[in-house]
């Protein structure tokens, strides 16, 4: 399957059952937490995705501008916020991806996210367009796992969906990876030009005389996160550090594992 096909798939991707009962929660209180509500769609990728397709629509006249799940809320009224919590609910049937582990998935984008967003601030990009990115970076993974369940079963005998190496292995095989094809759906969505191009370039931020400071944000959130996953050493990180996006950040190893710091030691 090329990368148009996919794209013109439609795809119910899966959230989080335990956020969408306590999002529909709290939406039918007397009174609203709206930061409890901010920080629960924030927390699931595809709420999030979900939420800002939404906001970004041609209705509402702000297509390309609504970076955050906050931007969105602020935007629109919370019985439309309501009935994208009962969609999700309703679509709770897909409760599992084949040869993807949901909630180890979730933990990971919401892991890229905090780290991008902590990242953003060091390097002076936007705060909560990294966070969104980093949640959302690597849904088009979900997306090629639902199109694809055979091809991608065969990539992961060698590559798991978390290993480093993915992208790569994917490019080699497909001639496109999970990144064009989040960055493809973003577009589609009418999401910030920014944040397209963030994930676009993800896998490769300069690649091709491309700068895109929000890619490289995202490219060494990812590493970080994926390197906590595979249990990596401080060898192994310093090995598979992304030194040339690093450098072009101003960004070193050490103070990229200093921001939002994870307990490395727990996993040497």
């Amino acid at each position: 399957m090329n990368l148009t096909e996919l794209l013109a798939g439609q795809f119910n991707l899966p959230s989080i059952p335990k956020v969408v009962a306590l999002l529909l929660n709290e939406l039918d209180r007397h009174e609203v937490d709206l930061k409890k509500v901010n920080q629960l769609i924030g927390s699931d990728p595809a709420l999030t995705t979900r939420l800002l397709r939404l906001a970004n629509s041609d209705y509402f006249k702000l297509s390309g501008k609504i970076n955050s799940v906050s931007e969105a809320l602020a935007l629109l009224n919370l019985a439309l916020v309501r009935t994208m919590a009962q969609e999700a609910a309703n679509n709770a049937s897909v409760r599992a991806v084949h040869g993807i582990h949901l909630q180890q998935f979730w933990d990971y984008s919401l892991n890229v996210a905090r780290v991008s967003r902590s990242l953003a601030g060091v390097v002076r990009q936007n705060q909560q367009a990294a966070f969104t990115c980093g949640l959302i970076h690597a849904f088009g993974e979900l997306a090629m796992h639902l199109a694809m369940p055979q091809k991608m079963a065969q990539l992961s005998e060698k590559f798991s969906p978390l290993d480093l190496r993915r992208a790569a292995a994917e490019r080699s095989l497909l001639g496109y990876s999970y990144a064009a094809v989040s960055a493809g759906f973003a577009r589609q969505w009418l999401f910030p030009q920014a944040m397209v191009d963030a994930l676009e370039h993800q896998y490769a931020p300069f690649e091709n005389n491309v700068y895109e400071p929000l890619a490289g944000v995202i490219h060494l959130a990812a590493w970080r996160a994926r390197g906590k996953e595979a249990r990596m050493n401080e060898r192994a990180l310093a090995v598979t550090f992304p030194g040339s996006v690093g450098v072009v950040l101003g960004l070193d190893i050490d103070m990229v594992l200093q921001q939002d710091p994870f307990d490395w030691a727990a996993h040497t």
